[in-house]
């Protein structure tokens, strides 16, 4: 059973919430909670779950159960309260155990999420370290690379031959998380990474290396904005560009959990007045970095697509926009583009 973000969803957006409960100096005034007393007498994995559940609920934690449940897991060296036996949870805490699970709960309780809480979360296939200010994926992301490798795997039934020097770019690799899954589920694929955040780069090298996915992976700390030229010469050519960039507009930002507002890095996030800024960007550089038909994969904001494919068809006359998809709550998320066939281009 994979690990889900814990994270409030609306009509819109995947990060915000109907109304703010308030962080001091973002959302309101701040959030008042008490902390349970560090019990004197033994307490078993199931009494202090369900302290800790209460005392989330107390102080307006999103998905208290979870957060507490999500916690007791990795205490007991499990992913998922699920995965363990019933003996493990009516069992009493040592004492060592009891203090950690204070630690990790308060650091919860001051709305630090809980990926970081428990620095670790899991990704399709994958179990990826996590630490802020990093960007945490989310479960829309996990959907976009289902939908890479499905078409992947209609290419090849088709009789399309992925090519030995098949290369791949991701613009804005945050942990790693669509990278790595990629390389471990095509091991004929490379793929070029890159990421405007130092902290992203060095989390997404450091996954790579516990996976054993780092010889197939060059990661480079790169602004795709400031330094696009840069980005040409490092990256072309390539066979697939794939990215989940920061496309929120700018006015939604202050609706954010705090959560998100205060332990997660604004430039994986806050896309510009419009959403666009990156991603026009993304698609301005594609037909210079893709090999003939070449395929874009984005996931956006469900206002986008059509906005994009205007852009498209405006601004940029060797792409195409060949698709839209939907996420698995019906909402248009990610976009298809295409590279446009050039003569002078080599497959």
């Amino acid at each position: 059973m994979w690990r889900r973000p814990l994270n409030v969803f609306c009509k819109h957006h995947r990060f915000l919430k109907g109304s703010c409960d308030g962080v001091k100096g973002m959302c309101g005034p701040q959030v008042s909670y008490s902390v349970p007393a560090l019990p004197t007498a033994s307490i078993t994995a199931l009494q202090a779950m369900a302290l800790w559940e209460r005392c989330f609920e107390d102080g307006g934690i999103s998905e208290p159960e979870c957060s507490s449940q999500y916690i007791i897991a990795h205490l007991l060296g499990a992913k998922t309260i699920g995965s363990l036996e019933r003996e493990s949870l009516t069992a009493c805490l040592s004492r060592e155990q009891t203090e950690k699970m204070w630690e990790l709960c308060i650091q919860r309780l001051s709305r630090i999420p809980v990926q970081y809480v428990i620095e670790e979360w899991d990704f399709r296939d994958l179990t990826l370290k996590m630490r802020p200010p990093v960007f945490i994926p989310r479960p829309e992301t996990e959907e976009l690379v289902g939908i890479i490798l499905a078409d992947m795997q209609v290419k090849q039934g088709a009789g399309v031959c992925i090519k030995g020097q098949y290369t791949c770019l991701e613009v804005g690799c945050g942990s790693g998380a669509i990278s790595l899954s990629l390389l471990k589920n095509l091991p004929q694929i490379k793929i070029i990474a890159l990421d405007q955040s130092q902290d992203a780069v060095e989390l997404t090298r450091e996954n790579a290396l516990r996976l054993g996915l780092q010889d197939r992976l060059q990661v480079h700390h790169v602004d795709i904005i400031k330094d696009a030229e840069a980005v040409v010469g490092l990256c072309s050519p390539v066979s697939m560009l794939v990215s989940n960039p920061p496309y929120l507009f700018s006015e939604d930002m202050t609706s954010l959990e705090p959560e998100i507002l205060r332990f997660e890095d604004h430039a994986a996030l806050d896309g510009g007045h419009d959403g666009l800024k990156v991603i026009t960007q993304i698609l301005t550089l594609a037909p210079k970095i893709l090999i003939n038909h070449g395929p874009v994969y984005l996931e956006v904001d469900p206002r986008h697509p059509p906005l994009i494919q205007r852009w498209v068809e405006d601004h940029v006359e060797g792409l195409q926009y060949v698709d839209t998809r939907h996420d698995i709550t019906d909402r248009p998320r990610f976009c298809i583009l295409q590279k446009k066939s050039q003569m002078h281009d080599l497959d």
